[in-house]
């Protein structure tokens, strides 16, 4: 049957052919045949589902044995990424202190400020100190609480859940005015405060002080509902394990705006139009 139709498809070029038609002649009687079409095996294990789902092992069962140990590479998980891979290094914060501490080192000594140009360059620091210290009040009174299983003798129970919920809300909002306003300002020169993919270490604290955040104000709205009881002790695990960080973020920000560090990316004038 294959080769009538195809006969039949090749009837206009062998009509209107002068060398095909006298190659034809020429042959005689002889039968004009086409090399037989061959079609490639269908594997009898394909499936629909989804890739995650497929095992290749089953849809190649019928491939030879050679091919196997190819078929089994391809199936092995795949090596984790570059950025996967450095963000588990253990040693990789320390080596960036070591090689940031190495470069400063090379750095030639700046010329001593004077008392003028130093509070100049210093003013935000003692700006940004100003309101840490408040967030320091505010977590020292609650923890020392939680340490000691005992509220302040002159903070009632209800006060003592609104502290909590205000230090959260302020700490929340001190985040979100440094992350839409300033921090965006400085890292024109500062790579100290680089947000976005590769965010400085400032900025990943923020995300690990929110997370805590998070947990303990959840914990402490359930308090005043009603909901569940206060327990100190409970409270205690819902600060320490983002306490450290943040009290480091407290200090680092701070140091990070201090007039040695300041002046290396900004001049007088652009200081006193910073947007603190």
């Amino acid at each position: 049957m294959r080769p009538i139709l195809l006969s039949l498809l090749f009837t206009p070029i062998l009509r209107t052919s002068y060398p095909i038609s006298a190659a034809i002649a020429t042959a005689g009687a002889r039968r004009f045949s086409f090399p037989p079409l061959t079609y490639p095996d269908c594997r009898r294990n394909f499936t629909c589902a989804a890739p995650s789902l497929q095992d290749f092992r089953v849809i190649m069962s019928d491939l030879k044995a050679e091919d196997m140990d190819e078929v089994e590479r391809l199936a092995e998980p795949a090596v984790p990424c570059e950025g996967e891979m450095l963000g588990k290094n253990a040693g990789r914060e320390e080596a960036l202190k070591e090689a940031e501490e190495a470069k400063k080192e090379e750095e030639p000594p700046l010329p001593k400020l004077s008392a003028a140009e130093f509070r100049a360059y210093n003013s935000m620091a003692e700006h940004m100190n100003y309101f840490h210290n408040n967030f320091r009040r505010s977590w020292t009174i609650l923890h020392d609480a939680c340490v000691n299983n005992k509220r302040p003798s002159n903070i009632s129970l209800k006060q003592f859940i609104t502290t909590g919920l205000e230090f959260v809300s302020h700490l929340s909002m001190h985040h979100g005015i440094e992350e839409q306003h300033v921090f965006p300002f400085l890292a024109r020169k500062m790579p100290e405060f680089e947000t976005g993919r590769n965010a400085a270490e400032l900025l990943r604290q923020h995300r690990e002080i929110h997370a805590g955040l998070v947990v303990f104000e959840e914990y402490l709205k359930r308090c005043r509902s009603g909901e569940t009881e206060l327990e100190l002790k409970v409270l205690k695990e819902k600060m320490d394990f983002w306490g450290d960080v943040l009290w480091k973020h407290l200090d680092q920000e701070v140091k990070t705006l201090g007039a040695e560090n300041m002046r290396k990316y900004w001049t007088l004038d652009e200081m006193r139009r910073m947007p603190m």
